[in-house]
């Protein structure tokens, strides 16, 4: 059974930094990206960033130039680094793969992990 474990979330006071992982547990095939997305109180869930088997990385306008998103291979960990946060950053964030099959998307999703900015 697949499950993604998000871990690094808490709180911080603007400008600072955190680095969000999330480990994958089981075999996920025709994976089309991985990423993370986030969403905050009263707001829909937004795509933060995203990263295709090819390391190809897609973000939000908002993250772009403060965060970073990468894939360990090896140790199929996907990670978040997140400088110089603001309190819009404030959320819980979700670990997220996209696969693929026959023209079919299904979406593995982590718990989440909750992270704070203030100001």
């Amino acid at each position: 059974q697949v499950q993604l474990v998000e871990s690094g979330g808490g709180s911080v006071q603007t400008g600072e930094s955190l680095r969000l992982s999330c480990s994958t547990s089981g075999t996920i095939r025709n994976v089309k990206s991985r990423g993370f997305f986030r969403q905050a109180p009263g707001k829909e869930r937004e795509l933060v960033a995203t990263i295709t088997p090819g390391g190809c990385a897609n973000y939000l306008g908002s993250v772009t130039g403060r965060f970073t998103v990468w894939r360990d291979n090896a140790k199929d960990i996907l990670s978040l680094q997140m400088d110089d946060l603001k309190p819009e950053d404030t959320g819980v964030y979700n670990c997220n793969i996209w696969t693929t099959y026959l023209g079919d998307a299904y979406g593995y999703w982590g718990r989440g992990t909750q992270v704070t900015v203030s100001s």
